[in-house]
């Protein structure tokens, strides 16, 4: 290969995305080390072309035979009826050779990992891992790599490289998401259609309209190449491009651009600003400068500037380049078949062609023999020496000599194409049993302050944000055991230390419970010793998921608000396990928010109402000018539907008065119709 080439490989990876045929070739060709895709079901992007199952091993073989690796996307949450198809989609991924497969869902992690020990694991951006304490834990689960979150900067990717010790990854440039990756409902809500589940409709994109501001949602496209030299002394191995439902010129400017900035030579982001982008680029998140310029949509600008680049773009994978230096070794004797060996330095491939015969003209000569031999266009292959060994007075028709050297390239291309050996265990998810649930739920209310606390003795746990105690932590003794501390939903490395701090100090006051929304907080409660309470942000959407978390420790679990009751209900395994009952539901959890002005947040007073193209309004609450969290329009409310047989459920409070929600704890303990306009969610409807 060329000295570029290997010097990428060496050092931090570029790694593409892959929608379709077309896509590949352009990653491959501009100079992608490594590529991801996705099979037909379980990934991201379901409405991408994808790889059929007998599309895949060709394609792991086309990207192997150019020394560019292939990762496979499960990274969608599964239901129980699925997983005799995600074992039929593993195994295939498996058989065609993947170099990793990217995974979401604990329960398909477990799988993988048990099934198909040697198959890497890489974490999903999905997995919103965003401090060094979820990096830790995922690498215990055994990932060997994590795709860190968007909204990152700098010098927090640096205290999770410090953190860990496993790879890893992040994304360089593509469309941001509004929503942390895998905290967003919005999709699934409105339309059934989830993120969760490759499904999402964008409709964050709409004209939700705020302060006056219209697209309120809608960031623009992020552009860290620039970077590059940054990120990869900060600790980042893989630079990830966003992108496989994006045209192949798209990818061929991004990794051409990649390419240049890796080499110190200046890419071409114009280009890659007209194939596409939403009014320009940011590097808000990285640079920590989340400001409105962050925000951006896609203009007719935007959308015609792309024609005046796409010749030039398609030009940078018409043709095959020649990265690959081998050499040849020929040989003509009297009486013998013709051999020809070609190699590449690690791997060689001989192949045998017919006998030759006595010259009537003239004879084989080395020139001639090296030219017919060295003709190499069309393949990844550059002859860099050829040797010649020949008899006296011997000849071989040109044909011959190209068919030779036809066969031993594409020999030698099956020994590089190679697949990596996974063997099965036979492992599969074992029977688990039914899940005994009390007749009559436990019932928890969540506050979001401490001004909305009532006197509800009937109430088995209270959970109330973990700043409200610490600013009253005479409710510890006051409440008791009921009380649990609601971790918070995001915690950054930049505010680890102070979360530490606080939580040692309320521990050592008698705070014995927490709860947590993902598996960072997971991790840093079970490490200062409290009994953690799983929330509804762990996604859970099958038994195994629910069993991989018991396995974590977990007291018990809120499965996720976008399962259907009567899957729900069907749920198994010995976890006690509960779900949301009522509550404006937390659509989404923002870091850059769309309503800081432009002197920063200023006398903001951390509420705000975002109105949609149907003039519905949801609110958006800050926390701790950290990070910003949507509401749903309305609230959710299952006092008076019949609901699947759980241990508990939870009543969540958030913009309520104390006298509302009292109500409202009232009515559902009475079992009647609410005097509000209301949803059921997503618990009577399917989800996509």
């Amino acid at each position: 290969m060329n000295g570029e080439k290997k010097e990428g490989t060496r050092g931090i990876k570029i790694l593409a995305p892959v929608g379709g045929r077309e896509q590949l070739i352009a990653a491959v060709r501009c100079g992608a080390d490594a590529v991801y895709l996705g099979a037909k079901g379980f990934n991201a992007r379901q409405n991408a072309e994808n790889f059929e199952a007998d599309s895949l091993p060709e394609s792991v073989a086309y990207c192997h035979e150019r020394d560019v690796q292939v990762y496979v996307t499960l990274n969608t949450l599964v239901m129980d009826g699925e997983l005799p198809e995600l074992v039929q989609t593993l195994d295939e991924i498996a058989a065609a050779g993947a170099d990793a497969v990217i995974v979401q869902d604990l329960a398909v992690a477990a799988l993988v990992r048990r099934r198909y020990p040697s198959l890497p694991l890489s974490a999903s951006t999905q997995m919103s891992i965003h401090n060094g304490e979820g990096a830790v834990l995922a690498q215990a689960l055994g990932f060997s790599q994590v795709v860190l979150a968007r909204e990152l900067s700098m010098e927090e990717i640096r205290a999770i490289r410090a953190a860990v010790g496993l790879e890893l990854e992040a994304f360089v440039h593509g469309a941001l998401c509004m929503c942390v990756s895998g905290m967003c409902y919005l999709s699934a809500m409105i339309g059934t259609r989830s993120g969760n589940r490759g499904l999402c409709a964008q409709p964050c994109r709409l004209n939700f309209r705020l302060n006056g501001r219209q697209r309120a949602l809608s960031l623009k496209d992020m552009s860290h190449i620039r970077h590059i030299p940054e990120l990869a002394e900060a600790g980042i191995g893989t630079l990830k491009i966003e992108g496989r439902m994006k045209r192949p010129e798209y990818v061929a400017a991004a990794v051409t651009a990649c390419r240049a900035a890796r080499t110190g030579r200046i890419p071409d982001l114009e280009a890659l600003r007209a194939v596409f982008s939403r009014s320009g680029f940011t590097d808000g998140y990285l640079t920590g400068r989340r400001t409105l310029e962050m925000f951006g949509v896609r203009t007719r600008e935007d959308v015609t500037a792309a024609a005046s680049v796409l010749p030039a773009l398609a030009a940078l994978y018409e043709r095959e380049p020649q990265n690959i230096d081998v050499a040849m070794d020929f040989a003509a004797a009297a009486g013998e078949p013709v051999r020809l060996r070609v190699s590449d330095g690690v791997r060689e491939a001989t192949v045998y062609g017919p006998v030759p015969e006595a010259a009537r003209t003239l004879p084989l000569t080395a020139e001639s023999v090296e030219k017919n031999l060295t003709q190499t266009g069309g393949t990844p292959y550059r002859v860099v020496r050829c040797k010649t060994t020949l008899g006296e007075g011997l000849a071989l028709p040109v044909s011959a000599q190209k068919k030779l050297r036809r066969d031993a390239l594409a020999a030698l291309g099956r020994a590089r194409s190679g697949r990596p050996v996974h063997e099965s265990t036979g492992y599969l998810p074992p029977a688990l049993p039914a899940h005994d649930a009390p007749e009559t739920p436990a019932i928890r209310l969540r506050f979001a302050g401490r001004a909305q606390l009532f006197d509800a003795p009937a109430a088995e746990k209270i959970l109330l944000p973990i700043e409200e105690i610490a600013e009253d932590p005479g409710l510890i003794a006051a409440l008791g055991g009921r009380l649990v501390g609601e971790l918070p939903a995001l915690c950054f490395p930049s505010d680890m230390a102070e979360l530490r701090e606080t939580l040692a100090r309320l521990k050592t006051g008698g705070l014995s419970e927490v709860s947590a929304e993902n598996i960072g907080m997971l991790a840093l409660g079970r490490e200062l010793g409290f009994a953690v309470h799983g929330g509804a942000g762990l996604n859970i959407l099958n038994s195994h998921a629910l069993a991989a978390y018991a396995s974590l420790g977990l007291a018990d679990a809120t499965v996720s608000f976008e399962l259907s009751m009567r899957r729900i209900g069907q749920l198994r395994g010995a976890l006690k396990r509960g779900l949301i009952a009522y509550g404006y539901l937390p659509l989404m959890h923002l870091r850059a928010c769309p309503a800081r002005g432009v002197d920063g947040c200023g006398v903001c007073t951390g509420i705000h109402t975002l109105t949609d193209e149907k003039n519905q309004h949801f609110t958006m609450l800050c926390h701790g000018r950290r990070y910003q969290e949507l509401l749903n329009s309305v609230p959710l409310y299952l006092g008076d539907k019949p609901m699947a047989k759980v241990d508990f459920l939870t009543l969540r409070f958030t913009v309520e008065s104390r006298e509302a929600a009292q109500t409202v704890y009232g009515a559902f303990l009475r079992g009647e119709a609410p005097d509000f306009r209301r949803t059921a969610g997503l618990y009577f409807r399917q989800l996509q």
